[in-house]
């Protein structure tokens, strides 16, 4: 390790507070930092955030890694085509731009003009784009803005001809998306009441309702549509069917991949038939022809399957059956269906009919991952892109008809990497599971076990680590290092098992999963303990705050971005309750007893843990930096031995979405710089 000792910093205070949970006395001794508003907490990210600064600018790799990554980043970045009406939508990046630009085309490769530039809506990039929904005739834009990367959303619409804003401005949504009326007249979507005056970045989000908002009107002229008193935890989200005869409400109930479906007619305003009305499984409405309505659902098919369901008879039909792989998504297009499977943890394509028969795989680029499936049920065309982690987002153009997939616009990359390979190994873990793990590295790659090596994980919520290109990836491949993505139990790589094996009771799994790529890493000669990162955010951030304190032997450093750590407590903040599909409750006795064992911030003790870097952003409203702050204290107090425990906080920022290029990049510079300094 190169890194220096960082100065000297006064400890911060350590009070006598104690909370009980089912007879086991727990010490809380830096609750006071919970309050982000107070002064003792704001003088403590300040005096974090000043020596954090004096050791990352001290680097000698940080100015030279950042001005490679302003070099690699410049180039044009676009995203995956959608129509509506006659016009064509897509969001683009000139290179170095802080935020995506939209723009409007009449022909999916036209080069169209910019409808809306959030850079232009503050100084210092800040201001982003959290939602976007055009109406069926293109007239009409609905969009989200979030300030400093907060989740809470204000809606805004603007004219799509003239590109001039409507008076119409709805605040206080969040975590809801738009469905237009047929004639765009007016949108559905979900709020929360306003939140107090001081938690706003806090405070519990419970009590979402869903209204219909009239454009010309006031907010507070809003049509409430459903509201559930009585179950303040159930969330909304809409779909108007594409036939403009049905309104489909689905219903969630926090992270859990379960949700309840109810459909009524749009202009009815009587009771909803309860197509779904228990919490069972997951139900994702793919479309509808008439009273028969498709939904892809993991219900008694663990790795999903495509369903209809009959409105006038009520029956259930299979469409697709499960198969051998991960069922992800579905895209009704005319006269089928285009289905998108994981195998493995990258990205297959298939056109079936209507009826699920007549299979037809569609060749993709390599291995890599679909990001976007955009298209209508009345037409043949649909909208791609597909990435891969040495291959930069392109755009495709899939005709459903002949199966033929067009390149719409390659990304044109100031590097070549074709001296870099992508391969993908297996480690066992500790009950003998087989993981998958993505190693991107130079072909020539001499195993001697000296390589720096970042292992980034996530493994919770069904979400699944597929190939992706990132960047800033580069500039650590160009340094020397090696890549490896791990995909964990918890994630949804192999279907609703695999998630299931990695929640609750099973989250140790995970870890265990986790620690077992890092030992297969060191013992096929990648690297070894010493030159080993580890790096994780949110979930990801659990995880390598659960490594570090099970495992610090295994690893030379660790970065955590804005991670859950307190694991009694994170129920208690903003959208933190929703977790508990995931995690359990600590209110719980049994949940407790599995949160108490692994909790980062209650498992550390007084040892040499391996340099360390925390992230966070003072605006997180989903996973609030209370717990790095929690964290680092503790384990700055408890540290023996001379490596670092940074805490980085980052100002007007949030969890990650809409973070400007600008932070982005030099948040890079410091991890890598940090990375390659304390494996080295």
């Amino acid at each position: 390790m190169v890194l220096s000792p960082p100065p000297t910093l006064s400890a911060a205070c350590r009070s006598d507070h104690t909370d009980t949970y089912h007879g086991e006395v727990i010490a809380d001794p830096y609750r006071w930092l919970e309050d982000a508003g107070h002064p003792d907490t704001r003088a403590f990210v300040e005096a974090q955030n000043a020596r954090t600064r004096r050791v990352l600018d001290a680097l000698p790799q940080r100015t030279a890694l950042l001005e490679r990554l302003g070099e690699l980043w410049n180039f044009p970045r676009r995203g995956a085509v959608w129509q509506e009406g006659k016009a064509f939508f897509q969001l683009r990046n000139s290179g170095l731009q802080n935020q995506f630009v939209l723009y409007t085309m009449d022909a999916p490769d036209a080069e169209g003009r910019a409808l809306l530039d959030p850079n232009t809506l503050s100084e210092d990039g800040t201001v982003s784009l959290s939602g976007l929904a055009v109406n069926r005739d293109a007239t009409r834009l609905a969009y989200a803005v979030s300030q400093g990367g907060s989740d809470w959303q204000e809606w805004r619409v603007r004219d799509v001809a003239s590109g001039e804003d409507l008076p119409d401005v709805l605040p206080d949504s969040k975590f809801s998306g738009v469905s237009w009326l047929p004639d765009g007249s007016g949108f559905f979507y979900a709020r929360y009441d306003h939140p107090e005056d001081g938690h706003r970045l806090s405070g519990a989000n419970r009590h979402q309702r869903l209204w219909l908002h009239r454009l010309g009107t006031p907010q507070d002229a809003d049509e409430l549509i459903v509201e559930r008193p009585d179950e303040p935890e159930w969330g909304f989200g809409t779909a108007v069917t594409e036939d403009g005869r049905w309104l489909v409400v689905n219903v969630w109930k926090g992270t859990a991949r379960q949700n309840l479906i109810w459909i009524r007619p749009l202009e009815d305003r009587g009771a909803f038939r309860e197509v779904v009305g228990e919490f069972r499984s997951g139900f994702q409405l793919v479309g509808s022809a008439g009273p028969l309505f498709y939904f892809l659902t993991d219900n008694h098919a663990p790795l999903g399957c495509l369903m209809s369901y009959d409105l006038e008879t009520g029956e259930w039909q299979e469409v697709v059956p499960e198969g051998h792989s991960r069922l992800l998504g579905v895209r009704m297009v005319a006269g089928g269906f285009v289905l998108h499977t994981l195998e493995d943890a990258s990205s297959r394509l298939t056109l079936v009919d209507r009826r699920g028969g007549n299979p037809r795989p569609v060749p993709l680029p390599g291995l890599g991952t679909v990001e976007a499936l955009h298209g209508h049920a009345d037409r043949h065309e649909v909208f791609l892109t597909f990435t891969g982690f040495l291959t930069p987002a392109t755009g495709f153009r899939l005709d459903a008809a002949s199966g033929s997939l067009t390149a719409l616009w390659t990304p044109a990359l100031a590097v070549n990497l074709g001296g870099y390979e992508v391969r993908q190994e297996f480690a066992t873990s500790r009950d003998g599971t087989r993981v998958p793990m993505f190693i991107v590295a130079r072909r020539d790659l001499v195993l001697d076990g000296s390589h720096p090596t970042l292992l980034y994980g996530y493994g919770g919520f069904d979400i699944s680590l597929t190939p992706a290109f990132d960047v800033s990836r580069v500039a650590w491949l160009e340094a020397g290092g090696v890549l490896a993505v791990a995909n964990l139990r918890g994630g949804g790589e192999y279907g609703e098992r695999w998630h299931r094996a990695g929640r609750g009771a099973g989250k140790q799994n995970v870890f265990d999963d986790f620690a077992a790529c890092a030992r297969f890493l060191a013992g096929r000669g990648y690297t070894s303990p010493r030159h080993l990162g580890i790096e994780g955010g949110s979930n990801g951030g659990l995880l390598v705050g659960a490594t570090l304190t099970q495992s610090p032997d295994l690893i030379g450093a660790a970065v955590a971005h804005v991670g859950v750590l307190d694991m009694l407590r994170f129920q208690h903040f903003t959208i933190g309750w929703a977790w508990a599909s995931d995690y359990g409750r600590s209110e719980d006795p049994q949940d407790f007893a599995v949160l108490r064992a692994y909790s980062p911030l209650h498992n550390l003790t007084r040892r040499a843990y391996p340099p360390t870097l925390l992230t966070t952003g003072d605006h997180d409203d989903r996973v609030v930096p209370a717990h790095s702050y929690k964290f680092a204290a503790e384990l700055q107090h408890v540290q023996q031995g001379e490596a670092p425990v940074l805490l980085r906080v980052q100002t007007q920022a949030g969890h990650g979405a809409g973070k400007p290029t600008r932070l982005i990049m030099e948040e890079k510079a410091d991890v890598y710089a940090f990375l390659l300094s304390a494996l080295r």
